[in-house]
């Protein structure tokens, strides 16, 4: 729902800070070349940027594997908004990250240019998107044909006895070696460490002695990363809508789970306050209504429009819109359609909204392979059998209800093809230069307390709190937040203290 070892040499390339356009990037080869490369010569690689749709687009290439940048090469997909500004104002290149892990930065481009930075950043900043690798159009993940994902991320799956377990084990191990299948050694070198250190490898054939960086969601484990692996290239660093990296794969589940469940009834308040709420009753009983709507997709699929909607595309659909409060009026909708009329036309767009899907069921990306591929990476997971499965599900679902027994009663990365080989333990960053943590109170994917715990980690990180619901906060929050976050993109200036924004 996310809303995720010793660093190689490396060394600084000397291309000017915009390096000059020496023609069209090329399309992605069938076999990426880089074979016998070292770390310095991915460093001093040209970047060619090619005109695309009012932006620079251009390819660079990154080591398969960090451990043996001789191995060969994949390529990473970056698309630029050039600064506005003249070149003494200039600071450098701004990287952005949208979270998931999957999302697409180079898609991402837009929508910060249009609903999030001022004038003022793209004066001054190269804004750059980044696929990160196995993502989008950098050399992705792949796990099979449209029919492949939504058996595997679509179905409801039962989990009712031991046996349960050991077909959804069988199920999940089948959609990892369709993984391994498609995407070869990719699968086992997509972890947050070595997208870090693309990073990096990013930030020098850029041109920037140090990296500027707005993550958001997964996108701030990416940049807590970055900074405890380079410290000393630290430049501005941005992270909201935080992850606690110390977070075990259980803590998670809970914390989302309940986070999530905060959500819903911060939802029910706000919808039963409007006259035309279908949830009747109490905030307690429009929560209820809610899992009781679940559940009888669950049990027999809503019609919608020729198709329909079990239990997992119900629970996509309303998750979906608590990500922003503004998004809300749409599952009033949807909720209204199938209590009114039965029919879930609605809900199944939202859910489709959620898993880059037409409704004709094509996928427009691979954000879901690339987010199972990443996580299985950096989250080490408990292995249990049905029994402890139902207790740890009933944990959860003690404090959250409504979506505890989904989030919890899960097989997740136990039969993946490679075994995780990311650590659950606090980042630091010692020797950072200052460092900015945005955390929303309301915020359902990565809950408030993940941002507290991220800024008390990082030993030079000052906490920037808003009082809002919905998941990040710049770009929605309105000028308090812009303000601060802006300044010390601006500036390099932080405030004394944390600030909280009401």
């Amino acid at each position: 729902m996310l809303a995720g070892g010793c660093t190689a040499d490396k060394q600084q390339t000397t291309l000017p800070s915009r390096p000059a356009e020496d023609g069209p990037a090329t399309d992605a080869p069938d076999t990426p070349s880089g074979d016998g490369w070292t770390v310095e010569e991915f460093y001093a690689q040209d970047v060619a940027w090619s005109e695309c749709d009012g932006f620079e687009c251009a390819r660079i290439q990154a080591p398969l594997d960090w451990g043996d940048p001789a191995a060969g090469a994949i390529e990473l997909s970056l698309k630029r908004s050039v600064a506005t500004g003249s070149e003494d104002e200039r600071i450098g290149s701004l990287l952005i990250n949208p979270g998931g892990p999957g999302g697409s930065g180079v898609e991402f481009v837009d929508y910060m240019l249009t609903g999030v930075v001022s004038e003022d950043i793209t004066e001054r900043y190269d804004v750059v998107g980044f696929d990160p690798r196995g993502v989008g159009e950098s050399t992705p993940i792949d796990c099979g044909d449209d029919a492949v994902l939504d058996e595997f991320f679509t179905s409801d799956v039962p989990m009712e006895s031991q046996a349960d377990v050991e077909a959804a084990r069988e199920r999940a191990g089948a959609f990892g070696e369709s993984c391994l299948e498609n995407s070869g050694a990719l699968l086992g070198n997509v972890d947050t460490v070595s997208a870090a250190r693309d990073m990096d490898l990013m930030r020098g054939v850029l041109g920037d002695a140090q990296l500027y960086y707005v993550g958001f969601s997964y996108g701030t484990f990416l940049g807590a990363t970055y900074a405890d692996l380079y410290p000393e290239n630290v430049g501005r660093v941005v992270l909201d809508g935080a992850l606690d990296p110390s977070m075990s794969n259980d803590d998670l589940v809970i914390g989302q789970a309940v986070g999530f469940e905060n959500a819903l009834r911060a939802y029910v308040k706000y919808c039963q306050a409007d006259s035309g709420c279908p949830l009747t009753g109490t905030v307690d009983d429009g929560m209820r209504q809610v899992l009781e709507l679940t559940q009888r997709a669950e049990a027999s699929p809503i019609p919608a429009g020729g198709n329909e909607v079990n239990g997992t595309l119900a629970l996509y659909g309303i998750v979906v819109t608590l990500y922003d409060d503004g998004t809300w009026p749409y599952l009033t909708m949807a909720l209204g359609e199938v209590i009114s009329s039965g029919t879930a036309s609605t809900l199944l767009e939202l859910a489709n909204a959620y898993l880059d899907r037409t409704p004709d069921g094509a996928y427009t990306a691979n954000a879901m392979e690339a987010f199972s591929a990443i996580n299985c990476l950096d989250y080490p997971m408990a292995v249990r059998d049905f029994d402890e499965m139902s207790a740890f599900a009933d944990q959860v679902a003690a404090v959250a209800p409504t979506f505890g027994r989904d989030f919890a009663m899960a097989i997740g990365c136990e039969t993946w093809p490679f075994p995780a080989t990311g650590a659950r333990e606090p980042i630091t960053a010692a020797g950072a230069a200052p460092i900015l943590v945005v955390g929303t109170t309301g915020d359902p994917a990565t809950p408030y307390e993940m941002a507290v715990a991220l800024a008390e980690q990082l030993e030079t990180a000052t906490l920037l709190t808003w009082e809002g619901e919905g998941h990040t906060a710049y770009g929605r929050a309105g000028s308090c937040v812009s303000d601060v976050v802006e300044t010390y993109l601006l500036d390099g200036e932080l405030p004394a203290d944390d600030v909280r924004c009401g």
